[in-house]
């Protein structure tokens, strides 16, 4: 699988997480920086050990509901100290997403269908079986640019 739209995602993501550090959190409630960082850290997390549950031969789902709880949110922030520890981790996430993506995993690991459950606002977007290449590439085209713009809007 060519990953290059999946490390372009993430790189611009970060540029956009750099560009909005210090931003203000928006008036209506919304996420502010670090809260985005945290959730995009989480869904990360979640893909790498969907792929690694797939490299390993067990069983695995892909679920990104944690990834919105709050007290989850919090716990990943202090856990990584600061905004540039969130960063950190998310570009290290997105160098292994694409090694498990690229050669590290065969044409058939890639097709593997995953039970896949994905909300967003408490709305649920897909609850079926999605494969781990669907859901790499989900992250490129969907995930990471729609948080990059939710980055980038925080500084209107």
């Amino acid at each position: 699988m060519d990953t290059t739209a999946l490390r372009d995602a993430y790189r611009t993501l970060l540029d956009a997480a750099t560009t909005a550090a210090d931003a203000p959190a928006p008036p209506d409630g919304g996420w502010d920086t670090d809260r985005i960082l945290a959730h995009v850290s989480l869904v990360g997390a979640a893909a790498l050990a969907t792929a690694a549950g797939i490299a390993s031969g067990a069983n695995t789902t892909y679920d990104n509901r944690l990834a919105q709880d709050p007290w989850t949110l919090d716990h990943v922030i202090a856990l990584t100290g600061d905004r540039a520890g969130l960063r950190d981790r998310i570009r290290l996430q997105g160098e292994a997403l694409c090694a498990f993506g690229g050669p590290a995993l065969s044409e058939r690991e890639l097709d593997t269908l995953v039970p896949t459950r994905l909300l967003s606002g408490g709305k649920v977007l897909v609850d079926q079986p999605l494969s781990l290449r669907d859901i790499l590439t989900g992250l490129a085209e969907v995930e990471l640019p729609g948080h990059t713009a939710q980055l980038l809007a925080l500084l209107r």
